[in-house]
């Protein structure tokens, strides 16, 4: 992790109230939530003094950070599936199947050369380390490059290097990094955490087998032979772009790679916030939305907006109790 001033005061002097800290988790298309929540925060004067996101979490706190809230929020109720997969620079045999130099460009085009040490909040983008499995607190440097190497999905996306480090994404070690909040001085934490919708997800299932059928070594698996199908309509690149984003009656690649990454996240994500909750925790109910439908962000904003107000009273108290 990188060095920690801890000497930051838990009370904001000029304004009388305790430091506020904002955590913005993990979520990939889920985290337009984020844009709603920060909408119904500034609507109502509450400004955090910390801001620290992870992954999506991150893109869109370092926005917020930036003053860029209301441009990511026109570009997000802007996609659609034909522009999704304009983004989608596939490439073969790199350490990631998306290149992401088209949504570099455009985050670098919002976000410029501003530096994190510039920003008028503390900031951190929480990242993962390939090979050591360190989780990073990106507190310096390139914002831009921060939250991408926040962002970057094992497998989706290459790693980012950043300071000597190969980074990936943070949600690989901290999904809703309420430790990095409180470590900064936040007096107050609010989280926002996207998978606590979950339900009946992790079960255990105690008594399983195979169906008569099951495993027949006959014809291809059905994923097979529709990716065969597309790729012979409409070359290699073009269909890996549409196995991305579309399902079959079997799991797909993609499907099976995030449901994976899904899992372990939400498991994750439980036993970090069992051992440090935030003071507010809000969940916006936005288990419906896939992990890649980026398309629904009006959706997600809507579900993000509805949360945050039902927190209200909750965050005032609190700070009132702590002035």
């Amino acid at each position: 992790m990188t060095t920690i001033d801890l000497a930051t005061p838990p009370v904001d002097r000029q304004r009388k109230r305790p430091l506020i800290g904002l955590v913005l988790g993990s979520g990939a298309a889920r985290g337009f939530a984020h844009i709603g929540v920060m909408q119904v925060l500034n609507a109502e004067g509450i400004t955090p003094d910390i801001v620290v996101g992870t992954s999506m979490g991150a893109l869109v706190g370092g926005c917020y950070a930036t003053n860029h809230l209301d441009a990511l929020e026109g570009w997000a109720r802007s996609l659609t599936m034909r522009r999704i997969i304009g983004y989608l620079d596939v490439r073969f045999g790199g350490s990631g199947l998306i290149g992401g130099g088209r949504l570099a460009n455009k985050l670098h085009e919002s976000i410029g050369t501003t530096l994190i040490e510039d920003l008028p909040m503390r900031f951190a983008a929480i990242a993962t380390e390939v090979g050591t499995g360190h989780e990073v607190w990106l507190t310096c440097g390139s914002l831009s490059l921060a939250l991408r190497a926040s962002y970057a999905l094992p497998g989706v996306f290459p790693p980012v290097h950043v300071g000597r480090r190969w980074l990936v994404d943070g949600a690989l070690v901290n999904p809703v990094p309420v430790s990095a909040a409180r470590a900064f001085g936040a007096r107050v934490v609010i989280a926002v955490n996207l998978d606590a919708d979950r339900f009946g997800r992790g079960a255990t299932i105690a008594s399983h087998g195979a169906d008569p059928g099951d495993g027949h070594p006959g014809d291809p698996p059905d994923d097979v032979r529709h990716f065969a199908r597309l790729r012979s309509m409409f070359g290699a690149e073009r269909a890996l772009k549409r196995e991305l984003i579309a399902g079959s009656a079997r799991p797909s690649f993609s499907t099976v790679m995030i449901e994976s990454f899904n899992i372990m996240q939400d498991r994750l994500t439980r036993m970090r916030l069992a051992g440090d909750p935030p003071d507010i925790h809000i969940t916006p109910r936005i288990g419906h939305i896939g992990w890649l439908d980026f398309h629904r962000a009006t959706e997600a904003i809507a579900v993000g907006r509805a949360a945050a107000e039902k927190a209200l009273d909750s965050i005032s108290e609190t700070i009132a109790e702590l002035r």
